[in-house]
């Protein structure tokens, strides 16, 4: 049986998002371990401030629920919430939503070793024998993307789809701007050159000899 959580003003969630009807298990805590945790956002303003915690739940684990408007969705999700639905979502649905984003937690390893990095899946954070490098959720989110195969162009449509999970053109430069903060906390690390601009557009991930290290890091 699957535990969620519940954010929100009132303890108990109503029947069209009760995922207990769809055999899920509602947690004591909203925080507790790694549930996919749902909160509503039906009171919140649109355009307000994105906290990278829900009710104690990291973001990257909770499904936001009661999003009508279409542009506010794709703010949320480029924040980097695990999903951003309308109230109008039936229970079959948000139940398929909810076990995906799951399953997919399940499944992934918690840590990769880049070079002098230590990603980690359950902090969302990366970081080296120096201390953590204080990730946003996005910017590690492409960190460990591109991580998936280092080396390999990785386009920004793909990033996009796969990343922020939208499957259109936002007319922003969110992409570039999240890339020139993860290169900045980076080279505050002592690592240069990791994340790199590919010649046909895109980005990849510099294999281990190309990334010049501060040999502090080393040390």
């Amino acid at each position: 049986m699957s535990l969620f959580g519940w954010v929100a003003e009132r303890p108990e969630p109503p029947p069209q998002w009760d995922l207990r009807r769809a055999g899920w298990q509602l947690a004591s805590a909203p925080a507790d371990g790694d549930r996919v945790c749902l909160v509503d956002m039906r009171r919140q303003r649109p355009g307000a401030p994105v906290p990278k915690r829900a009710g104690g739940a990291e973001l990257s684990r909770c499904l936001l629920l009661g999003v009508d408007c279409g542009n506010e969705r794709a703010r949320l999700l480029e924040a980097g919430c695990a999903d951003a639905l309308p109230r109008t979502i039936d229970l079959r649905e948000l139940n398929l939503r909810a076990r995906r984003i799951a399953t997919a937690r399940e499944c992934l390893p918690r840590r990769r070793e880049v070079g002098p990095l230590t990603l980690d899946l359950l902090h969302r954070d990366a970081h080296t024998g120096q201390g953590w490098l204080a990730l946003l959720p996005r910017e590690f989110e492409l960190l460990w993307r591109l991580s998936d195969r280092p080396g390999e162009r990785v386009s920004r449509a793909r990033l996009l789809r796969e990343v922020w999970r939208i499957d259109f053109e936002p007319g922003t430069n969110s992409v570039e701007v999240h890339v020139s903060r993860l290169r900045s906390k980076l080279a505050e690390a002592g690592i240069e050159r990791l994340v790199e601009t590919d010649p046909d557009g895109g980005y990849r991930l510099a294999g281990p000899r190309e990334v010049p290290v501060d040999q502090r890091l080393c040390a």
